[in-house]
């Protein structure tokens, strides 16, 4: 049996499923539900100084037959008291000692009344405190969230504050809302964090009712802008994730956040240098007996893989992760089409020539109309397997080009020595 226990920042958890700090733990029952139903961890909703929550809070991107690929929201941190959290924290805490379990500050920008809360926490026995530097709305606009995560002045001090007095681990859950996050990871480790948490919400706009011209979700018949999560974001933060697993200058465990609902997409935050993930939306959206799938699923991975334990493969995907001037110009792949299970929807044919390289005609014979890739006009760039809706239909071919392997940074260098050199890849015609 695979051992799913893994360890980041020095907290234990029996396995690398965690909950988010969102609604879904917002409160000890829930939390203590969850642990019964197998999630190795939580970070408690995030608590701050008394606030007052709107209605509604939520708006959802749907596509197709999908609900709720891309959630927003508008909801601000815990509407329930500070007095009753840490009880039920303690409470938690005391029945659950096994589990990791974390609490999410975000805290007015002043010294005292940050090491008065992060003290606090230190008292409830909890395994770590994640400093949310993140949310994009509400809190942000009262010196909070982001406006602390987008400023890596900001995020060093806070974290300092923080670490000087913090007992156990402290997290540092950072924004997507930046131009470059491993600038903001960097300042993090400066300020002494043990650990990174990311991504937190996109900022976002839901949509417009066409109707009435208010932003969704509706709040008397205005809006505002909100935090986007779900499957959608999912790209963006593995892109961020394996932006600071890279980087020689943060160094420090991670916690990947973002569009996670499957065993294969916790697999895809591990390989990509994460060692815990956590889960919001599908919770919200499917509840949560998925970490059920999730554990089997991932287990029986490792054991199919032949590996023993998570950290036999926590990052194995960064060593493949390259700068585009590093990536090989003469490795060229073309379309090939199997005409025994074309369905003759020409999708690839309308996509090639309005959206591409003109490179699929159209043949017609025995009554039948046939795409065809014209192979020299190829590019391989993958729309027409993309758009194609029968599996296996199209497929990419590597091709043998009898060149050695050039990048361009590698090119740039041959041609500043012999401005005749040979230009590697394929030219457009």
């Amino acid at each position: 049996m695979a051992d799913l226990s893994v360890t980041i920042a020095g907290i234990k958890s029996p396995n690398p499923f965690w909950l988010a700090s969102a609604p879904p733990t917002n409160s000890g029952a829930q939390i203590q539900r969850a642990f019964d139903l197998g999630w190795g961890g939580a970070v408690w909703k995030t608590l701050s100084g008394p606030i007052i929550n709107v209605s509604s809070r939520l708006g959802s991107l749907d596509y197709g037959s999908a609900r709720m690929m891309g959630l927003n929201n508008i909801e601000l941190t815990t509407g329930r008291s500070w007095k009753v959290n840490v009880k039920e924290i303690r409470e938690t805490k005391r029945k659950y000692p096994k589990h990791a379990l974390l609490v999410s500050l975000m805290i007015e920008s002043k010294k005292e009344a940050w090491q008065e809360a992060v003290k606090e926490m230190n008292d409830t026995g909890c395994d770590g405190i994640e400093l949310n530097f993140g949310c994009p709305h509400g809190m942000c606009e009262r010196g909070m969230g982001a406006a602390i995560g987008q400023v890596p002045e900001y995020t060093q001090m806070i974290t300092e504050w923080a670490t000087e007095v913090a007992e156990v681990p402290t997290i540092v859950k950072l924004t997507p809302n930046v131009t470059d996050v491993t600038h903001i990871a960097r300042a993090a480790v400066a300020g002494g964090a043990d650990g990174i948490s990311l991504i937190n919400s996109v900022g976002s706009l839901m949509g417009v009712n066409l109707d009435t011209f208010a932003p969704l979700p509706v709040v008397d018949g205005k809006g505002t802008h909100g935090g986007y999560c779900g499957p959608a974001v999912k790209p963006i933060a593995l892109n961020m994730v394996s932006a600071c697993a890279r980087d020689p200058k943060v160094g420090i465990p991670i916690s990947g956040i973002g569009g996670i609902s499957t065993w294969q997409d916790t697999v895809e935050f591990m390989a990509l240098g994460a060692t815990t993930v956590q889960v919001c939306t599908a919770v919200m959206h499917y509840g949560y007996r998925i970490v059920e799938d999730m554990i089997d699923g991932l287990s029986n991975w490792i054991d199919e893989k032949g590996y023993r334990r998570c950290t036999d493969f926590i990052g194995k995907a960064l060593p493949n992760i390259l700068d585009w001037g590093d990536l090989n110009l003469n490795y060229k792949v073309v379309a090939r089409i199997n005409s025994n299970l074309c369905i003759g929807c020409e999708l690839c044919h309308v996509a090639a020539w309005d959206g591409s390289h003109q490179c699929i005609d159209i043949e017609t014979g025995n009554g039948h109309r046939v795409p065809v890739i014209n192979e020299p006009q190829c590019v391989g760039c993958n729309l027409c397997m993309l758009v194609c809706p029968v599996n296996g239909c199209i497929t990419m071919v590597q091709q043998d080009t009898g060149k050695k392997p050039i990048s361009w940074r590698q090119y740039q260098a041959e041609l500043a020595k012999n401005p005749k050199f040979e230009a590697p890849g394929y030219v457009e015609h």
